[in-house]
């Protein structure tokens, strides 16, 4: 073989690698176009879902409640402090002692309550949140599977983007959530 026939069949081989290249991009470009992008506002469609009211509701009285709770604690702290001071002239040295120990370990409480309340809080807020957001998330899905979207993003979430639809409007209605009557004089 001489050295024209090698350069002729090397050639040749680069020029297959190159058209299978292109081939292989011009299918990747053509699938990558096909890919339909949809956007929703997950925090607003969980805002108006009548759940959320309800949930709304029950956590502020949850809340409430711990508040109610921590003044209650807060009282009988004000309370016993009092009679401690009131008293203590007349308590022998090992009663004042038990009663600053328990007047110490209530004011603790009291310190520690208000972080456990939080905990509390949050995770009341968790468990009546929770299925509202599954319930957001499963209707998104099927919008996006019966409109043909292969990637629905939350809009709260991205910063730069390809251009899409925004799919609310579907979302809303798949949860049989319609828009408010427009009052007369508002617009």
């Amino acid at each position: 073989m001489n050295c024209k026939t090698k350069s002729v069949k090397k050639t040749r081989k680069e020029m297959k690698k190159l058209i299978l290249a292109g081939v292989m991009a011009l299918g990747v470009l053509t699938a990558t176009a096909q890919q339909k992008i949809g956007y929703v506002n997950t925090d607003e469609l969980i805002g108006i879902m009548p759940e959320a009211e309800k949930a709304d509701a029950e956590l502020k009285d949850f809340q409430t409640s711990l508040g109610q709770q921590g003044q209650d604690m807060m009282k009988e702290l004000g309370v016993k402090d009092s009679l401690f001071v009131k008293d203590s002239a007349k308590l022998s040295p090992s009663m004042k002692e038990i009663k600053r120990k328990e007047l110490i370990e209530l004011y603790q409480r009291v310190q520690g309550w208000q972080n456990q309340a939080q905990e509390l809080y949050q995770q009341e807020a968790q468990k009546k949140i929770a299925p509202i957001r599954d319930k957001a998330m499963d209707a998104i899905r099927l919008v996006a599977k019966e409109n043909g979207y292969s990637y629905i993003l939350d809009i709260n979430a991205i910063i730069v983007a390809p251009p899409g639809d925004d799919v609310f409007t579907l979302v809303k209605k798949k949860l049989g959530i319609k828009d408010a009557p427009v009052k007369p004089g508002m617009k």
